[in-house]
C-alpha cells in the first residue's frame, strides 16, 4: 500500500496509472471511489485510504455510483509474491468457496484452515469467507446494473444458495436491498449482456492476430473485433462472445448458459482467457527496468487465455514439432471426430473421457504420439481436474514445454519463461544475452514479447 502522501497526491492529479492500485473513501458522505474519480476532490483531513475495494466495503463505506469503484481491474502488483495467500484469493475470485468450505480450500492449499485465515488476514485485512461474500455481492451488483435477470436468479447466479441469504448479505454490504438498487424491470433472460472493463492498453490486434492462427473451428470464433467460443465448466455449458469497446475501456460480453447458478465461474474465466485484470502499465515498466533500451517493447500485450487447463495440454502435446498450423488442422479434426455439443446444439472441445480410451485412427501422425494424447487423457479424467501441472511430467511424452505451455496459457500463470520455445530461442538470440530472472514475476509477458519480435 502506498504511503498517505502518495495516494493523496495521485488523487489530486487522476493519474490513470494509479486507477485500482488504491481506493479513496470520504467519511462525511461514506462513499469510496478510485483515484481518478471526476467528482471535486475532498478534503484531505475527510478522506481515508484502502489498498482493496472490499476493505472500504467492510469499513461502511458505499461505491460511488459516477467512478464505479466495483468497475476498477484489479491490480497484479500483488502477484509478484507468490505466497499461499495469494494462491488463496485466486482460487476464492475463481469461485471456490461456492461449492466448498473454507476448510476443503484450506487442505487443497495443504494447510490448516487457522493458518489460511491467518495468512489472509495478514496479506488482505479480511477472513477467506468474508472475502468471498464480498466478491459475490460484487458480481451480483453488476447483474442488478447491467441485466434484466429476476433478483433470485441473480442471487444463485452469485453463488448464493438462497435468496434469503443473498438479501441479508447485501444489504449489510451496500445498506440498500437488491431491489432498492435496481429499480427497474425484471425478465428471465436466456442470453446475459456484461460489460467487463479493463486497464488500457489493450492491444487487440496482436491478441486478434494471435487467437486468429490458432483458432479451432467451429469451438472458437473470430470477428475483426470480436471473440467467441462454446465452453463446458463442471455441469454449465454454452457460449460466448466478447466484443471489444476501445473508447469505452471494456469488452461488451454475451453469454448463453444452461444455468445461471454457473454464470460466477464462467464470468471468472472470461476475464482470465482475455487477460483482463492486467496491468499493462505496470508488467511493462517492469520488463524495461530488466531488459536493454534496444530491445522492442509491444504495448497493451495481454496473455492469450485457453479455457482450460486439459485443452491447453492437448494444445501443446498436438503442437510438438510441428507448425502452428498444422497443430491448428489437427484440432479442428480432434474437435469434429471427439467433440460433443452444448444446450445450444454448438460444438464443444473434447473432455477426457471421450480420449482416454480412443486409438485416435482418424490422424496420421506417429504411434508414440496417439499414445501420448490416451495416456494424458486418462490421466486427467483419473484425477478429476487436479491442478498440479508439474505431475504431469510423469505421463510419457508429455515434458517441461508443454506443462509450461498449459502453466501459461491454461492457468494464466504470469511467470512462465517458455526457454525451450524455438521461437523464444531465436528471438532471444536477437539481443545476445538478457536479464531473464530479472524479469520475475511478468516472464510470461516476456515470453510473448518475444514472440512479438519474430
Amino acid at each position: 500500500m502506498y504511503s498517505p502522501d502518495v495516494c493523496q497526491k495521485a488523487r489530486k492529479s487522476r493519474d490513470h496509472r494509479f486507477d485500482g492500485l488504491f481506493y479513496v473513501a470520504v467519511k462525511t458522505t461514506g462513499i469510496y471511489c478510485r483515484p481518478i474519480c471526476p467528482a471535486p476532490a475532498a478534503k484531505e483531513e475527510n478522506v481515508e485510504y484502502f489498498e482493496y475495494a472490499h476493505n472500504a466495503a467492510e469499513a461502511g463505506f458505499r461505491p460511488c455510483i459516477r467512478c464505479r469503484p466495483d468497475a476498477a481491474p484489479g491490480s497484479y502488483a500483488w502477484l509478484g509474491i507468490q505466497t499461499t495467500a495469494v494462491r488463496a484469493k485466486k482460487m476464492i475470485d475463481e469461485g471456490v468457496l461456492s461449492t466448498h468450505t473454507t476448510a476443503e480450500l484450506a487442505e487443497r492449499l495443504g494447510i490448516t484452515q487457522r493458518y489460511l485465515n491467518k495468512l489472509f488476514k495478514q496479506f488482505y485485512g479480511t477472513s477467506p469467507k468474508q472475502y468471498a461474500l464480498y466478491k459475490q455481492c460484487d458480481f451480483a451488483k453488476q447483474l442488478l446494473q447491467q441485466t434484466a435477470l429476476p433478483v433470485a436468479h441473480i442471487a444463485f447466479a452469485s453463488g448464493f444458495n438462497s435468496l434469503r441469504r443473498f438479501n441479508d448479505a447485501f444489504a449489510r454490504l451496500y445498506q440498500l436491498s437488491p431491489t432498492q438498487l435496481r429499480g427497474g424491470v425484471e425478465n428471465s433472460q436466456s442470453h446475459i449482456t456484461l460489460y467487463l472493463p479493463y486497464r488500457p492498453p489493450y492491444n487487440w490486434q496482436v491478441l486478434h492476430n494471435f487467437l486468429a492462427k490458432r483458432l479451432i473451428e467451429p469451438v472458437e470464433w473470430l470477428t475483426q473485433n470480436s471473440y467467441g467460443r462454446t465452453f463446458r465448466l463442471d455441469i454449465f455449458d454454452g457460449a460466448f462472445e466478447a466484443h471489444y469497446e476501445p473508447k469505452q475501456h471494456r469488452f461488451k460480453v454475451e453469454i448463453a448458459i444452461n444455468d445461471v447458478a454457473g454464470l460466477h465461474l464462467v464470468v471468472s474465466n472470461i476475464k482470465r482467457v482475455l487477460d483482463l485484470n492486467a496491468d499493462p502499465l505496470f508488467i511493462e515498466n517492469h520488463l524495461k527496468s530488466a531488459l536493454p533500451k534496444t530491445f522492442e517493447f509491444t504495448q497493451g500485450l495481454r496473455l492469450p487465455g485457453i479455457w482450460s487447463e486439459f485443452e491447453a495440454g492437448i494444445r501443446a502435446i498436438l503442437g510438438q514439432q510441428v507448425s502452428v498450423a498444422a497443430a491448428r488442422n489437427l484440432l479442428k479434426t480432434l474437435a469434429n471426430e471427439l467433440g460433443e455439443h452444448n444446450h445450444l446444439g454448438q460444438l464443444l472441445f473434447p473432455e477426457p473421457i471421450a480420449m482416454k480410451d480412443n486409438e485416435f485412427g482418424f490422424f496420421k501422425m506417429p504411434a508414440r504420439r496417439k499414445e501420448a494424447l490416451t495416456s494424458f487423457a486418462s490421466y486427467c479424467f483419473n484425477t478429476n481436474g487436479n491442478n498440479e501441472l508439474d505431475q504431469w511430467l510423469s505421463i510419457k511424452g508429455v515434458g517441461p514445454w508443454t506443462v509450461d505451455y498449459a502453466k501459461m496459457r491454461g492457468q494464466s500463470n504470469p511467470d512462465i519463461y517458455l526457454a525451450g520455445d524455438l521461437g523464444v530461442k531465436k528471438a532471444f538470440a536477437q539481443y545476445g544475452e538478457l536479464d531473464v530472472h530479472a524479469c520475475a514475476p511478468f516472464r510470461s509477458y516476456l515470453t510473448f514479447q518475444l514472440w512479438q519480435q519474430l
